[in-house]
Parts: C-alpha cells; sequence; structure tokens
C-alpha cells in the first residue's frame, strides 16, 4: 500500500491499509490511521497524528513549522481526527509555544484545494473550508461552520457553529453562531437559515434562533443587553444557548 516511491521515515507509525501515493515524503513523529490514503506529492512533518479515514489530496503540506518568526524549533504538535478530506495544496502547520503548542483539527471537515490552517488554529467538526480559505494563527472554528472561498480570518478570531460566510469574507471579529456575514470587512446578513434546516433544525428552532438574532442586532441594545435578553429567551429556546454562551467570551468582539 506504500508506494516504493515514496520516502516514509522508519519513526512514522502507519497502521495497516494506509495507502501512501508516489514521491510522498513522511517524517518521524508522524502517525496515520488505518484507511487513510495519501495521495502523491504530499509531504507530512511530526510531530503529527491523523486519525482513520482521511484523505490527503496530492501538494498538500501537512504539520510543517508553524510561519511564526518566534518559533524556535520548540516541539509542537498537529492533530488531527477521523474521516477529513484535505484537497490539493492545503497548508497546515503545527502549534508554537507562545500558546498550547498544539493545531488541532477534529473529525469529518472538507478542506478544499489551497486551504491555510495556521499555527494553534483549532478546528470543530463537519466543517467546510471552500477554496482559499485561510486561517492566522490562534483561530478557533467551531462545528457545522462553512468559510467561503477566499474568506479570510484575522488571528485570535472565533467563528462559531452553524455560521456562513460568504466568499471573499474579511473577518477581523468574532462571527456568532448561526450567523452569516460578507464584505470587506464582513458584516452580518441574517442567519443562516438555509443550513440550519438542512442539519435539522425545526422551523420553531429556527424562529428562535432569528429571534435572538434580532435582539443582538436590531434592538439598539449594548452588547451587554443584548446577551442578558438573550440570557432570559433561553430558558424557553434552549437552542439559542450556544449563541448565548459565545457572547461572553473572545479577544476580538464579534462581528456587529
Amino acid at each position: 500500500m506504500i508506494d516504493p516511491r515514496a520516502v516514509v521515515d522508519p519513526q512514522a507509525r502507519l497502521d495497516e491499509g494506509v495507502e501512501v501515493g508516489p514521491f510522498c515524503i513522511i517524517g518521524p513523529g508522524v502517525e496515520i490511521g488505518a484507511g487513510s490514503v495519501i495521495g502523491p506529492h504530499v509531504v507530512i512533518r511530526g510531530p503529527t497524528r491523523m486519525g482513520r479515514d482521511n484523505r490527503v489530496y496530492q501538494f498538500a503540506s501537512i504539520g510543517d513549522d508553524p510561519q511564526d518568526k518566534k518559533y524556535a524549533g520548540e516541539p509542537t504538535r498537529l492533530e488531527i481526527g477521523d474521516g477529513n478530506v484535505f484537497r490539493e495544496f492545503c497548508t497546515i502547520n503545527r502549534g508554537t509555544a507562545q500558546d498550547q503548542g498544539l493545531t488541532r483539527i477534529g473529525s469529518h471537515n472538507w478542506i478544499m484545494a489551497y486551504v491555510h490552517i495556521a499555527h494553534d488554529c483549532n478546528i470543530g467538526d463537519h466543517t467546510i473550508f471552500a477554496n482559499g480559505a485561510s486561517l492566522a494563527g490562534h483561530v478557533d472554528v467551531e462545528d457545522y461552520a462553512i468559510l467561503g472561498g477566499f474568506t479570510l480570518v484575522h488571528q485570535f478570531c472565533r467563528v462559531g457553529s452553524h455560521s456562513f460566510s460568504a466568499m471573499g469574507s474579511v473577518v477581523a471579529k468574532d462571527i456568532p453562531p448561526f450567523v452569516m456575514v460578507a464584505g470587506h470587512p464582513a458584516a452580518p446578513h441574517g442567519i443562516n437559515g438555509e443550513g440550519l434546516k438542512r442539519r435539522g433544525f425545526t422551523s420553531d428552532s429556527i424562529r428562535s434562533i432569528r429571534r435572538a438574532y434580532k435582539v443582538l442586532y436590531r434592538s439598539g441594545l449594548t452588547l451587554n443587553s443584548a446577551r442578558e435578553q438573550i440570557g432570559r429567551m433561553v430558558l424557553q429556546s434552549p437552542e439559542i444557548r450556544p449563541l448565548h454562551e459565545f457572547l461572553a467570551g473572545g479577544q476580538r468582539g464579534i462581528l456587529r
């Protein structure tokens, strides 16, 4: 299952059944789970741990040094879950000692061509990154978020669950859960109603999320006052709890 033209370091650990294409380079400290397929010309450096059933297409660079001038060769890590797809020319860097030393990608994510995920990012599950989307360092992306093509996200931003950014969005502040954004700079444009329907949210749940959006963006309330009102709404509409909790954190403030 390993092409004879690939270079696999003896200290790499590949489970039985892993496929490795020609001209790949897999370095020491790399672990790859069963059922994974590594296409031709892929470079994977360690320490990197990749779970089961991942697919990496040609010319991707996985687990290389962080693009941070403070990086001085510290032993940092990249951890990847199960069932992810990484398309052509993706670049994913390990963490830095200035953070937790870890870049993490969850499971069942769809990462399209030319996506860049920088050091110390934390990606949840079931996300979609369209072609050319790029994350600076220390970005958190929650479950089921979708980043449109060529979306750019500033360092230390958070991208909330079930949110959606249109193509070419420039994101310099946090995107709350359920919210759609677009533009340069990105601005809110309602909730991701179609995405919520596709994921099984009921009509009542979507109406509750839309009401919470109006409190946050159209009521004229300060952020703290809007969060307090949304907190009271959680008692009757628990599906908006992720939004209420999201508004309590972050370093960059929210897009508003």
